[in-house]
């Protein structure tokens, strides 16, 4: 009856103008943390960020998804409202920052999705916390055995035989750190959409509107050298790279696990796509997005939705 279907518009966009509402809890480390809910019946899903970013840059997703999974997506140590306090200094630091979020909410039995980053953070968190999470998924995650950072040779390229080791040789690099953290400090809108449109919005863009919030929501972030250090050292997997050794804390993930990844992806390249295919085995479900970079949330939300919706729901692995 449109009568009925007035009201479930209505309905619809109050709980849409809800996600927008950061709510904030204080947790044990004295790290304030921010959140966004849609509440609903169903499968308690959580939804962690990638670097960047924050809860904001879920907004696609949360809206796409069916109205019965009660979704969380929250704010990581220094990005979007929450604190930061205390640096990090591994990737497990978010995991922990995780667990105390979980702890205070009195969460149990819930699915992780994680993007870029926040997929490292989610294994690493599914590895210390096995029976909190029921699945994983995995979005243009990170490798399982790290993220690398690189120095530059003198004409500007990479230098794959220079792999960083230190924060004080991440912090001190002029191509990327330094050139990144720049446009958060001058607050350089056009530089930003600029490397955004070259690395991650290859394939299709978000709206004007969504695209301004999505940098006003970058420049939250306060911890871009600390992230980049992180993402450099951490391996969770059973080989050795070239600046961690392989913790073999994979072997404790046991949930079923879905990966997702773009197939024009220019941030996670392919090498790191098929370490975690090949680190997870046969436990892990793949699926490979067409024409997509490293945002399928703007280049193919309804196969993303469709895709997630079918693993959480059936459990198909």
């Amino acid at each position: 009856m449109p009568g009925e279907q007035l009201q479930l518009n209505g309905e619809r966009k109050n709980a849409m103008e809800l996600i927008d509402v950061l709510k904030k809890i204080e947790l044990p480390n004295g790290e304030t943390m921010t959140y966004r809910e849609r509440v609903g019946d169903g499968q308690l899903v959580l939804l962690i960020h990638g670097n960047m970013t924050s809860s904001k840059h879920w907004d696609l997703l949360i809206e796409s998804l069916d109205e019965q999974f009660h979704i969380i997506a929250l704010d990581l140590r220094g990005f979007g409202g929450s604190s930061y306090n205390q640096r990090i200094t591994h990737i497990r630091d978010f995991a922990e920052d995780v667990k105390l979020f979980v702890n205070a909410l009195d969460l149990t039995n819930f699915a992780l999705v994680g993007w870029s980053t926040g997929g490292m953070v989610c294994m690493q968190y599914c590895a210390l916390y096995p029976e909190d999470c029921n699945k994983l998924v995995l979005l243009a995650s990170g490798s399982t055995r790290g993220y690398p950072f690189y120095g530059m040779t003198a004409d500007g390229q990479i230098d794959f035989t220079n792999r960083y080791t230190t924060l004080a040789e991440i912090e001190q690099d002029s191509y990327k750190t330094q050139a990144m953290q720049s446009l958060y400090d001058t607050k350089n809108r056009e530089g930003l959409r600029a490397v955004w449109n070259a690395l991650i919005y290859t394939q299709h863009q978000p709206s004007k509107e969504r695209y301004e919030a999505y940098i006003d929501d970058m420049l939250t972030q306060r911890n871009l050298a600390d992230v980049y250090y992180s993402l450099n050292m951490f391996n969770i997997g059973n080989i050795d790279n070239a600046v961690s050794k392989g913790t073999g804390e994979i072997n404790r993930i046991t949930q079923p696990v879905l990966i997702i990844y773009g197939d024009k992806d220019y941030v996670v390249v392919e090498q790191m796509t098929n370490e975690i295919i090949e680190d997870f085995g046969d436990k892990a479900k793949v699926v490979k997005i067409e024409n997509c970079g490293h945002s399928p949330l703007v280049d193919n939300l309804c196969q993303l939705t469709n895709e997630i919706e079918l693993f959480l729901l059936k459990g198909e692995r």
